[in-house]
């Protein structure tokens, strides 16, 4: 049957060939670019690990001498066995007083366990009996199976779980789950594909098996068709997913260069068991495409067979009134046609519409994003800060080196500042009118606000600024400088108003009592017995210009600003403060980005003799973020892409494999006095409402979905207008309507060449 039937057929009939040619490609191209992606996230997310815990399988710690690391070695299952010279323990899931370290996903708690300098780091070979082997070798060498820790993140990576590991850890089998769903949606476009192609042979097939064809034999030659018709679509797709696999990692390290902190560049690569399990998913789905009609197909009766018109037919009478309405006679065919193929493009409704919507709703996300992110941190810090740079461990001499930094060509003004905790109790006589007008302390949570005998302890936190710095900082709010006192931030927003964009904010104290002299009574954090008494010089609601904001989680902190010199009194009372130190830096007006680069250079130069540093660039931060934004962006963009792919796909393979029963149905339109022009504007009306419903059933709710994000945000409707990506998301609407557009011209193009006494007379023909 191959060499006498099906050869000369797939040589003559072009158009059903292309089809499945076409459906083949993309499903091959689609395959190996979500598993070249999958693997590579994989590999990424295992290097990660492995640089920031270690590639250890399991840890045992105690007491290891030397011939227990020899009896360790000589274990079955162990691949080696070394000495842990980190100092820390490993990872495991008790909390205790340790602290407390989050993996990727947020959603557990690991414990580093300090102190276990004498413990061993073990790496199996097969990694399913670690979590048995491990206490048997604890065991072997008289340490309690208690003492041993597991790697969880890393085995998660290769679906190892214990129950005592209580994280969702779901990056893993996410990715499986989109891997099985994009293969099932792939195998019902080869499917129709194959059906359409198949099915139109239904009439040739049941003469084959009238005159002796077994079933047997006509699934072998239909089987032999499709393996002849995908072996090269199938190989070129693979080939090319790989490729776009490799450039789109490429593009993620361009975008995320030096720009996520902590991240390694990720380097491509391809196992051979991936290439082999995406070939091999590939061939799997399109024999299950081929095979499912060719079965259907062998067992039809020869009568059943020879009787089938396989056009395309309603199974009850249903109106198109809508189509009907707007474009008359042709819009009712028009509609009828689609009714008869609504089972066939069921797949490329449903990818259209979820891809439309997916991006519709991405590109406001990120529009939001943007505004929110360019309002309350770039615009907002425009004139605060142009270089942050953090001083890790350092001592209180760090304010001495302020000056240095302030000499430094291109420096316009630095401050330094640390950071401290404490305490204070507002009395009821103190709160404002406005204050108590909205509830007071009523609505205060008990994390951040204590109700004690004489009022409510609140938390006071304190910024100790350099002595230069805050009497600068005097002098912008009206006062007599002095290094005596402190400046107390006197504003608290009203809580009732749950919008954080456009906060209203009134006196925390009362406005008559600050007129006074008074001193502040600060109480150590942990310890509210040990006070501390500062003068006030003045209750303000300017704050001075550092890149800090202020009751954010807690809007009931009453915040402190001090000079360094009182500082040196005090902290002995209060508590000391953080570790770290800040020195924000402002450069000369408009300065460019190299200017900053050069001017960061020059101060980590300075302090790094003798600190450890971090700097941040103020434009540098922004061009970062948006540079990591477009990143994100475009990933999820393709991910769209790729979802309309797959629908796009599923109309191709329709309309090109419906070609020879449209021709059957067009000459019997036109036997009846339909025109040419008639049946062309027939097949453009199906191609606008194949397009078209996708569209209108998802613009309702992805317009709803937006208005639900701009009321979260509280981001005004007319400023996002003013920004609504509508360009990104028109020209995503008009590629569906051109890509379906196209498919149907193809088609047409076939069909329109209708010869209509030989249609009607001879039913084998193409």
């Amino acid at each position: 049957m191959w060499r006498d039937y099906s050869s000369g057929l797939l040589k003559n009939n072009h158009t059903s060939v292309l089809s499945v040619r076409v459906s083949a490609f993309i499903s091959a191209l689609l395959l190996s670019l979500l598993c070249g992606l999958f693997y590579n996230m994989w590999k990424y997310e295992v290097e990660r690990i492995e640089r920031e815990e270690g590639g250890w399988h399991s840890r045992l710690i105690g007491e290891i001498s030397d011939k227990d690391l020899e009896v360790i070695k000589n274990f079955g299952n162990v691949k080696d066995a070394v000495r842990n010279e980190s100092g820390k323990a490993g990872i495991s899931t008790d909390i205790g007083d340790a602290e407390a370290l989050t993996d990727i996903e947020g959603a557990e708690a690991l414990t580093v366990n300090e102190g276990a300098e004498n413990s061993a780091d073990l790496y199996f070979y097969d990694l399913r009996n670690v979590f048995s082997d491990t206490p048997r070798i604890a065991e072997l060498v008289g340490i309690s199976p208690e003492k041993a820790v597991y790697n969880y993140p890393l085995l998660a990576m290769y679906l190892i779980r214990d129950s005592r590991d209580t994280a969702p850890r779901l990056v893993f089998p996410m990715f499986i789950i989109i891997m099985a769903m994009a293969s099932m949606s792939l195998v019902v476009i080869i499917h129709n594909a194959f059906a359409v192609s198949m099915n139109a042979r239904v009439h040739q097939f049941g003469i084959f098996s009238s005159i002796g064809a077994t079933p047997r034999q006509i699934r072998t030659c239909l089987l032999q068709e499709a393996a002849a018709l995908c072996a090269v679509p199938v190989i070129a797709g693979n080939l090319l997913g790989i490729a776009g696999a490799m450039g789109l990692l490429h593009m993620t390290n361009v975008l995320l260069a030096g720009g996520a902190a902590g991240r390694h560049k990720a380097v491509f690569g391809v196992h051979p068991l991936v290439l082999a399990g995406a070939l091999g998913v590939t061939v799997v789905t399109i024999w299950i495409s081929a095979w499912l009609p060719a079965k259907k197909l062998s067992r039809l009766t020869p009568l059943e067979a020879i009787r089938s018109t396989d056009e395309l037919q309603l199974k009850r009478r249903k109106n198109s009134p809508i189509l009907a309405r707007l474009f008359g006679v042709e819009g009712e065919l028009a509609g009828n046609a689609l009714k008869a193929q609504k089972k066939a493009l069921r797949t490329a409704s449903f990818s259209l519409a979820l891809a439309f919507m997916a991006y519709t709703m991405m590109q406001c996300f990120f529009s939001l994003s943007g505004i929110s992110t360019r309002e309350t941190y770039f615009e907002r810090y425009q004139n605060v800060w142009d270089i942050m740079v953090t001083v890790k461990d350092a001592g209180a001499d760090i304010f001495e080196e302020t000056k240095a930094v302030r000499n430094l060509a291109g420096v316009k003004d630095a401050a330094a500042y640390q950071k401290a905790s404490a305490k204070r109790i507002i009395t009821e006589e103190e709160m404002s009118e406005d204050m108590k007008a909205f509830g007071g302390f009523s609505h205060a949570s008990g994390e951040f606000v204590t109700k004690v005998d004489s009022g409510w302890l609140v938390n006071a936190p304190i910024l100790v600024m350099d002595d230069e710095s805050f009497l600068d900082y005097c002098k912008q709010i009206g006062i007599a400088p002095r290094l005596d006192g402190a400046v107390i931030r006197n504003q608290i927003r009203d809580v009732t108003n749950p919008d954080f964009r456009h906060p209203d904010f009134m006196p925390y104290l009362k406005q008559d009592d600050l007129e006074k002299e008074s001193v502040s009574i600060l109480r150590q954090s942990g310890n509210e017995q040990v006070t501390a008494e500062i003068p006030v010089l003045s209750y303000a609601e300017e704050v001075p210009a550092l890149r800090e904001e202020y009751a954010a989680l807690d809007y009931y902190e009453l915040v402190h600003f001090i000079p360094v010199s009182l500082w040196e009194e005090i902290k002995g009372q209060t508590g000391g403060g953080e570790s770290d130190f800040y020195i924000r830096v402002i450069g000369k007006e408009n300065a460019a980005l190299e200017e900053l680069n050069a001017l960061q250079d020059q101060i980590e130069q300075l302090l790094s003799r003798k600190y450890t540093v971090e700097c941040e660039n103020r434009i540098q931060e922004y061009e970062t973020n948006r540079s990591q934004i477009w990143g994100v962006m475009t990933f999820f963009g393709a991910l769209c892409v790729l979802l309309a792919l797959i629908g796009i796909g599923n109309i191709f393979s329709n309309t090109l494999g419906f070609v020879r029963q449209r021709k059957r149905e067009f000459a019997r339109y036109m036997s009846i006095g339909l025109t040419p022009e008639e049946l062309r504007k027939m097949f453009c009306i199906e191609a606008l409402a194949i397009a078209g419903r996708p569209i209108l059933i998802t613009l309702p709710p992805a317009v709803l979905a937006a208005g639900y994000m701009l009321k979260l945000s509280y981001v005004d409707a007319g400023e996002f207008l003013a920004e609504a990506p509508l360009m990104p998301i028109i020209a995503f609407m008009l590629a569906i309507l051109g890509a379906v557009g196209l498919a149907y011209f193809l088609a047409w193009r076939n069909v329109r060449r209708i010869s209509l006494a030989e249609v009607l007379r001879d039913d084998t023909m193409m």
